[in-house]
């Protein structure tokens, strides 16, 4: 009987623990646990780094279309990245006058494919250490790999660095990135 009380012990702590990297296999972003089974606009809306995006998707309309079946890649600007652009940027951007200038930028940070770093870091290595990136908004990033870490060049030399890689959704995957990627023009 005790050795059955172990086992039991063993067999609840080992499923515990399966448990527990299971759900460890998605990071935390923003403060917030981020599901797998729920899309980007579930898991974005609940990231304390992600409110200016969060805002700047429905401004723009685009709630429906990352709720959507995709697959999508979205890299993720965090609100500091959005602070750090000029003064007035984002409350510009933000007014209903310029729906399509903030549909343009947001939509420079969709692909629409579920693209793991993994896959990005490969498709860089292939193309000898960059790689064209197009996105949905039909800007072209380049792809880097520096020193194990993804950057995104966009349109205007502005470079992104991937911060947090893979978080995955229901429907794509999230990389959180530090900067705000811009289109040309």
């Amino acid at each position: 009987m005790f050795t059955y009380g172990i086992r039991s012990f063993a067999a609840i702590t080992i499923l515990t623990a399966s448990a527990a990297i299971a759900h460890a296999e998605n990071p935390m972003v923003g403060g917030a646990a981020m599901y797998a089974d729920k899309n980007i606009v579930e898991n974005a809306v609940n990231s304390k780094d992600h409110t200016t995006l969060v805002a700047a998707v429905k401004a723009a309309g685009l709630v429906e279309t990352l709720q959507g079946k995709g697959p999508f890649t979205v890299f993720a600007p965090t609100n500091e990245a959005f602070e750090a652009l000029p003064t007035g940027t984002v409350d510009t951007l933000l007014k209903p006058e310029n729906k399509d200038k903030l549909t343009k930028v947001l939509t420079c940070h969709v692909v629409s494919a579920d693209a793991m770093s993994s896959a990005i870091a490969k498709m860089v290595k292939g193309d000898g250490g960059e790689h064209d990136v197009k996105t949905v908004g039909g800007c072209v990033l380049q792809a880097k790999d520096d020193g194990g870490k993804i950057t995104l060049t966009d349109e205007t030399g502005g470079t992104a660095t991937v911060t947090i890689a893979d978080v995955k959704q229901s429907n794509g995957v999230i990389h959180v990135i530090d900067k705000v990627l811009l289109p040309k023009g």
